[in-house]
């Protein structure tokens, strides 16, 4: 591959499953050494994109070529010089760690000489060192996750991909599994992952939005955030349902949305809106009332990209 040849190229990508159009025109490049993340909801098309990719699935139309290789044509090629991490991945319960990686390296035909050198190196930033003799069904949900990611990585891939690796794992296995991933990236290899933890993908380098399989856009996690269209305000009440009620109606609120324990209010100018809110919960005698301004997330540009999404389609219904 040419030093200007990207590691991940896709050009109108589609696939469909009957009546369900799992991933529609496709496009996206990745360039090498860089960490790409993959965003969306289930059902979003993220799994069959990154099979497609990894050459396990062939598209109903467009193509791809990774590491400057068809996905297609010669896609046994490209598994050989890929890590791929799906959600479900194939440990074998009844082998120790030391036996997964073992198995996996005859798998990839991983020379004696390297392995040497290799499966130490592994083991050691990944943690998993003193779990050596440990079978795998007796490794916890993150200690498995980090299991997979070093079979994975055994035959030294120069691209990884990965299919939502943090799914179900606890937050502290979260971090420290993203923290192997920034030491990987120091190595030169090229990540691509998929997520539905936007808060996750805010430490990609790049991140793309996908919903109902389109990619809405791709850019830096800043200059999403940087388009979220108006100003937020964060508020807090001791009864959010009626905050919320209150809230919807109010005419300065241009969106409002329950997240968690607070309520989130896109307004135009949130310092001139928040007295204005204030006064329309104060007045309805709702207590332990609090607003400030808050710094839009990935997430709600997200919500905000899909929602336009939805009132562009209406109109365009209604004007056919």
């Amino acid at each position: 591959m040419s030093a200007a040849e990207p590691a991940i190229e896709a050009r109108g990508l589609a696939k469909s499953f009957g009546p369900l159009k799992a991933v529609t025109d496709f496009f996206l490049t990745v360039g090498r050494g860089e960490s790409f993340a993959l965003v969306g909801p289930d059902g979003a098309g993220k799994t069959t994109t990154l099979r497609m990719l990894c050459g396990i699935m062939d598209p109903d139309a467009g193509g791809s070529k990774v590491l400057g290789l068809d996905t297609v044509s010669q896609s046994e090629q490209v598994k050989a010089r890929i890590g791929y991490m799906p959600q479900r991945f194939g440990l074998y319960d009844d082998l120790t760690v030391a036996e997964n990686l073992s198995f996996y390296a005859d798998i990839y035909r991983v020379p004696t000489s390297e392995r040497r050198e290799r499966v130490p190196e592994l083991v050691g930033f990944s943690g998993l060192g003193a779990f050596q003799n440990r079978l795998a069904r007796n490794l916890s949900g993150g200690m498995r996750q980090k299991l997979g990611l070093i079979c994975a990585l055994v035959h030294t891939p120069e691209l990884l991909i990965l299919d939502e690796p943090t799914c179900g794992v606890d937050p502290v296995s979260r971090r420290e599994f993203w923290h192997i991933l920034h030491g990987l990236l120091g190595t030169g290899l090229t990540i691509m992952l998929s997520t539905a933890y936007l808060d996750e993908a805010e430490r990609a380098g790049r991140v793309g939005l996908m919903h109902q399989g389109r990619l809405l856009t791709v850019d830096t996690p800043e200059s999403l955030r940087a388009g979220f269209k108006g100003e937020l305000v964060e508020v807090r009440a001791d009864d959010l349902p009626a905050a919320r009620r209150l809230l919807s109606s109010h005419p300065l609120a241009r969106r409002v949305l329950v997240m968690g324990d607070r309520v989130m209010v896109t307004v135009d100018d949130a310092r001139a809106a928040r007295p204005a809110l204030r006064d329309c919960l104060a007045g309805a005698g709702l207590a332990g009332l609090a607003l400030e301004q808050a710094r839009p997330t990935l997430e709600d540009r997200f919500v905000q990209m899909i929602d336009q999404g939805s009132e562009a389609g209406a109109a365009a219904e209604a004007a056919a």
